[in-house]
């Protein structure tokens, strides 16, 4: 085991690298970010587990809710210890990740005493943060005395394998080859979006088909007929995700998240919007690329980063004036559609003329790929 003071404070690591850095030594204060409950649960349990291996045996746990709340009973928390413990977890739980003045204060005062402090280890956890946040002065204070671990979602892309690691640590595999991958994705399928069921499930064969030590007849391999009738359709979308697999060409993904967005009541005008601003923003940056512009600036000038960025590289060389100029056409078209108009040749129903809509989008996606 490291020793407390192994590690230097203002430590940024990825989550896979979080439990090596534990190896070397707890830090003073932990930071972890991010929107993936299940994945921010599990480092919390690894950083626990770790500091109560190294004797600090008392915990308290605050949530801050509200803009009222009394930071005052943290502060005295951590400049306090009881007589049966020697060294405590102090554990601060801020669900919207706005602390409000007297918090942001309070935060900075507890990164301050948290230097060099081996009596306490204190754990703040708070959700995905915007880049406004993170250079902050409460946050750049907590990050520079000690281990900030960002957490980011598990991606569509990266579920099969995701799951492939699950299953390997509780002594269980697909199938070779192909019918090992068409498993690994028919999963993906039922649990995307929801990486809690996903855990869930994968226990849950865990326990169907268990690994007996010593049980030569018993390999652990599953196949596709034992995962098709075990996984629960699980999957939950969001309208963000879509617009990406939109986007990305990914006609049956569409087709499932549409179906999935509609069986969650999500609202129509929602959906549509998220596909007219695309159709906007391909349109203007398409605009300013005609004007000289190149493309990188019109991208920047519009607002185009991250994920959406590289797709719309992809799609916007191949994109002829005319197509964006039918679909920006189109998304007026089924706008009304959603607003309750009915116009000829569309669908009368909002998510079959937003079903369309997306599969027209899409067609430019599957032509850049």
């Amino acid at each position: 085991m490291g020793r407390r003071g192994d590690t230097l404070p203002g430590m940024q690591v990825a989550l896979a690298q979080l439990s090596s850095q534990l190896q070397r030594g707890l830090a003073p204060l932990y930071v972890l970010h991010g929107d993936e409950p299940l994945l921010q649960q599990e480092a919390a349990d690894v950083i626990r587990a770790q500091a109560r291996a190294q004797g600090y045996t008392e915990r308290s746990s605050f949530t801050v809710a509200g803009a009222h709340f009394d930071w005052s009973a943290v502060l005295a928390a951590g400049g306090s210890l009881s007589l049966f413990a020697d060294r405590q977890i102090i554990e601060i739980r801020i669900p919207s990740g706005k602390p409000g003045k007297d918090g942001s204060v309070a935060l900075q005062q507890l990164a301050e005493g948290a230097r060099g402090n081996d009596s306490t280890l204190t754990l703040v956890q708070l959700p995905r943060l915007d880049k406004a946040t993170k250079t902050g002065g409460w946050f750049t204070a907590l990050e520079g005395a000690g281990v900030a671990v960002q957490i980011d979602p598990i991606e569509r892309a990266q579920l099969p394998q995701w799951i492939a690691q699950r299953l390997g640590a509780q002594g269980q595999r697909v199938a070779a080859g192909e019918e090992g991958q068409r498993t690994l994705q028919f999963f993906a399928d039922r649990v995307e979006g929801n990486l809690l069921a996903a855990h869930q499930e994968i226990q849950k064969l865990g326990l169907l088909h268990p690994v007996r030590q010593g049980d030569a007849s018993v390999t652990g391999e599953l196949s596709w007929a034992q995962v098709e009738a075990a996984v629960l359709n699980v999957a939950r979308y969001d309208v963000f995700k879509l617009s990406e697999a939109v986007l990305g060409g990914q006609v049956l993904r569409v087709q499932r998240m549409l179906d999935g967005l509609e069986a969650e009541g999500e609202a129509p005008v929602l959906v549509h919007w998220a596909l007219a601003e695309d159709i906007r923003a391909l349109k203007r940056v398409k605009d300013a690329m005609n004007a000289g512009k190149p493309l990188p600036m019109a991208l920047r000038e519009n607002r185009v980063w991250g994920v959406k960025e590289r797709l719309y590289e992809r799609i916007l060389p191949r994109a002829s004036d005319m197509q964006l100029a039918r679909l920006l056409q189109a998304a007026h078209q089924v706008d009304g559609i959603v607003k309750g108009l009915k116009l000829p040749d569309w669908p009368a129903q909002p998510w079959q003329a937003l079903q369309r809509l997306a599969l027209q989008l899409a067609r430019l996606g599957t032509a850049a790929r």
